[in-house]
This record gives structure tokens, C-alpha cells and sequence, in this order.
């Protein structure tokens, strides 16, 4: 189980993480990243996932229908 840090405590370790010559956007990049496992990590708990099967099917539907109709 993952540790119940705040928002600021965590960016406050990341910070001391990223290099000292990190730009902005790099470490924006790095919270952007952060947050998005924080999500999966909420979502794992609650129960809500999918198996790899379901989620290769769902891709290649989604992969299909993003491609449109074939021209000849």
C-alpha cells in the first residue's frame, strides 16, 4: 500500500528528485505523471479494473472505429 502524503508533500519530494537544472515543463511533467499513477493507484483499490484481454479487445475496437472506413 502506497503512503498517505499530501499533494504538497509529495511535490515537495519530487522537487528534490528532479534535477537541479529541470525546467518547468519537465517538472510539470513529472506531477502530470504523479497524478496519473495516484489515479490508477485509487482506482486499483476500489476495484475497478479491467482484465487484458478486455482491455486488447477495447483497443483494437477503439484502434478500428479512430482508423474510419477502408477507401478502395
Amino acid at each position: 500500500m502506497h503512503s498517505m502524503n499530501t499533494a504538497k508533500e509529495e511535490i515537495r519530494a519530487l522537487l528534490d528528485r528532479v534535477p537541479d537544472n529541470a525546467t518547468y515543463e519537465e517538472i510539470q511533467y513529472h506531477i502530470f505523471v504523479r497524478q496519473k499513477i495516484a489515479r490508477g493507484l485509487q482506482d486499483v483499490e476500489a476495484g475497478r479494473l479491467v482484465e487484458q484481454d478486455e482491455a486488447e479487445r477495447r483497443f483494437a475496437q477503439w484502434e478500428d472505429e479512430s482508423n474510419g472506413p477502408k477507401s478502395r
